[in-house]
């Protein structure tokens, strides 16, 4: 009994490198998405470093730097935070493809496996019922784990993507304050 044809194997074969080279083509777009917000936050940065570096020079007393400083730190802690954010939706995005594909090559591998049970099952001498059954059991058994990891790790990642936005939320909150802080000692020394 022949379970595969070569045209069959070829079929896998190209299937298999389409997907590899589907996921690295969409590797290297995450990377490029990288590439272009690091690019933007330097390019940024060095325009406002130019410009802070110019209104520093202009101050004439301890309090106008003072107020200075207070005015930067809020812009400064919000672009952190907004990188932040971008980092991680490229990161997300990205792996959300990832588990897409992995996703649909598990299916796939499931049909088969169950398309070859059944066609074993069919062909399997008389008296081998107990070892199909067994078989079966074992596929049902694997595709039960598999979709209690896969629930599981869906449950995680919700859990630390909304722990990310809450720590994002705090952040914005602490630098408001730390803003106002600077900004009110700031005016106090005046």
């Amino acid at each position: 009994m022949t379970l595969l044809t070569p045209e069959q194997i070829a079929a896998a074969n190209k299937a298999q490198f389409d997907t590899l080279f589907g996921l690295t083509n969409k590797a290297f777009e995450g990377l490029e998405k990288l590439l272009e917000l690091n690019l933007q936050v330097v390019k940024s940065t060095l325009a406002e470093s130019q410009e802070n570096a110019q209104r520093v020079l202009s101050v004439k007393d301890a309090q106008e730097l003072l107020a200075l400083q207070a005015s930067l730190a809020q812009p400064v802690a919000e672009k952190a935070l907004s990188y932040g954010r971008h980092l991680y939706e490229i990161a997300s995005s990205t792996q959300a493809e990832f588990a897409r594909v992995a996703e649909e090559q598990y299916e796939d591998q499931n049909r088969k496996v169950q398309t070859l049970v059944e066609n074993v099952a069919k062909n399997a001498p008389a008296g081998s019922e107990t070892a199909v059954a067994v078989m079966k059991s074992a596929i049902t058994a694997a595709n039960t784990t598999y979709e209690t990891i896969h629930k599981a790790s869906k449950q995680a990642v919700e859990i630390a993507e909304s722990n990310f936005n809450a720590a994002a939320t705090a952040a914005t909150k602490a630098a408001s304050q730390a803003t106002a802080q600077a900004s009110r000692a700031a005016k106090k020394t005046v």
